[in-house]
């Protein structure tokens, strides 16, 4: 074995992880990653000086193909089904040996690095990647430790990522020739037959949503977070569209991290290092944090460029709707450093209501929070997906279902439990429309949004008059700084009340239904907390 650039812990080689004649280029620098992935024809640099790059057939996850080894650690606790779908042990030993003989005779990159911000909870990580831009967004995405670090860095996790392996599901027991598979025992996540970069990051988030809650006790989140100049911590939790990486950007406080935290006794804590922001429609005027860190040791993913030049057309989904750019979390200004805060004053659960039924803010009860935050409802709004020509809702439990090994009711009593512990308040903010659904109402304002917002975060709305909404439950704000009465209760802002009661009964059985899964492993109180159907007649 030929270890050659880079630099490597002398305890370190590859052949730790099965890997022979193969040379290893150890933890390169971003400039030069970037450098050998132009050199091979692999990316072009771009107007800014950000590597582009096309992850190929594979330009987001494939759920499908995201298994878990089941064996005496997972097979008690992992929540089982179309999510965490079991992989058998000696099939994953079998397709690890066939990966590692694969990048015999090749040139392949190690990094280290480290997950979770935190000094008490830090995660040792060896990313092994057959392509150079796999190392760099590795490089951007996760914490990148010292030189003094590396020369005595113990891994401690392991992820093997072969975008050019293409596994024969009769034979290794996939389905298809692509696959990611978390061991939880042999501490490996296996990648082969996709370059999307994002099956890294989130193997990683997998595995500590796993590993935090059921070894250590702590709340692992899908959720943005940012923190004030008095140190009052914010969570912001929502699904794509709703929002959260707009709202959570506020000049007047210290990003904390954009995506992955974990909540432990007394702290917020960052799982990464960088962001992995969409660039879809990315205007200046709209994301000038995301804009201007599309620079230098940024990497873009399968964006197009204006015809004859090396300018990104943000506007283009020729190749994905799912363009993407990863770069290192200090090429965002107002950035908390390190990645951590005190534990949170304020939740908010972000949801993009397309039919106008929920409020534009609510405070939520204990019982509630865990109802909601199991529920992880959106809408998707007509024409955003070809077929779909009205609202439908999008249920996600924990706003992250996908990348949720153990039951939702594990990380909800969790949340219900920080929330009696740390008095924190739970908003139930809605992005999306009012005075009608979409297509007679209008979008609530986004200056409203952030009104709100603040006034929640400010304490302007802890001793205000609340009412209930007769269907959901909700605590509804008679009034709140800078913001119109007449809105804050939805039904007001429908000329058609009776057409309102009825819509708004239409999603409270919807949300009934997708919790039937969930309802003989809820508590009483969660249970209490569901909306109330009216009986008509």
């Amino acid at each position: 074995m030929n270890i050659e650039l880079g630099k490597k812990s002398s305890k370190q080689s590859a052949s730790d992880y099965g890997i022979e004649n193969a040379t290893v280029h150890w933890n390169l620098d971003a400039d030069t990653l970037a450098e050998i992935s132009v050199k091979q024809k692999m990316g072009v640099y771009s107007n800014t000086g950000a590597l582009a790059v096309d992850t190929g057939e594979f330009t987001g996850r494939s759920p499908k193909d995201r298994f878990i080894v089941e064996d005496s650690i997972t097979k008690k606790y992992v929540w089982w089904g179309d999510i965490n779908i079991p992989f058998d042990s000696d099939k994953f030993h079998q397709l690890y040996t066939k990966v590692i003989h694969y990048f015999s005779n090749k040139e392949i990159y190690a990094k280290n690095a480290i997950a979770c911000a935190s000094d008490k909870h830090k995660l040792a990580l060896t990313v092994v990647s057959e392509y150079p831009w796999s190392s760099l967004f590795t490089h951007n995405m996760f914490l990148r430790p010292s030189a003094t670090e590396i020369d005595t860095f113990k891994s401690e996790w392991t992820v093997v990522n072969a975008p050019g392996f293409k596994a024969d599901p009769e034979v290794d027991g996939t389905r298809k020739h692509n696959f990611a598979i978390i061991n939880f025992s042999e501490k490996i996540i296996l990648i082969g037959g996709t370059g999307y970069t994002g099956e890294i990051k989130k193997g990683i988030f997998s595995a500590l949503n796993f590993i935090l809650p059921y070894e250590k006790n702590i709340l692992s989140m899908h959720c943005s977070s940012n923190v004030g100049e008095n140190g009052d911590t914010a969570l912001f939790f929502g699904l794509s569209g709703t929002g959260k990486t707009t709202l959570s950007t506020d000049p007047n406080r210290n990003l904390i991290g954009d995506d992955e935290h974990g909540w432990s006794k007394n702290e917020v804590f960052n799982f990464e290092g960088g962001c992995y922001a969409k660039c879809i429609d990315l205007f200046e005027e709209k994301e000038p944090d995301i804009f201007h860190a599309i620079k230098k040791g940024a990497m873009l993913e399968n964006i197009t460029f204006n015809e004859g030049t090396n300018v990104p057309d943000y506007t283009s989904d020729a190749k994905t709707q799912n363009t993407r750019v990863s770069y290192p979390i200090n090429y965002i200004k107002n950035i908390q450093n390190p990645s951590t805060g005190p534990e949170p004053k304020n939740i908010f659960f972000l949801t993009c209501d397309a039919f106008g039924v929920l409020p534009p803010i609510s405070k939520l009860t204990t019982g509630q929070a865990m109802y909601h935050f199991i529920s992880g409802y959106t809408a998707k709004v007509a024409g955003t997906e070809e077929g779909i020509t009205e609202p439908k809702t999008t249920f996600s439990a924990c706003f992250g279902a996908p990348f949720m090994p153990l039951h939702p009711i594990i990380y909800a009593e969790m949340l219900g439990k920080k929330m009696a512990a740390s008095e924190v308040n739970v908003w139930l903010v809605n992005t999306g429309w009012s005075g009608g659904g979409y297509g007679v109402g209008s979008r609530i304002k986004l200056k409203h949004t952030r009104s709100m917002i603040s006034a929640a975060l400010e304490g302007d709305l802890d001793n205000v008059d609340y009412q209930n909404h007769p269907i959901f439950g909700l605590h509804m704000p008679q009034n709140c700084p800078n913001i119109p009465t007449d809105i804050l209760n939805p039904r007001n802002t429908w000329s058609d009340k009776v057409a309102y009661d009825a819509k708004a009964n239409d999603l409270a059985k919807e949300f009934r239904v997708n919790f039937e899964p969930f309802n003989s492993d809820a508590n009483e109180k969660i249970l209490e907390a569901a909306p109330k159907v009216i009986v008509e007649g």
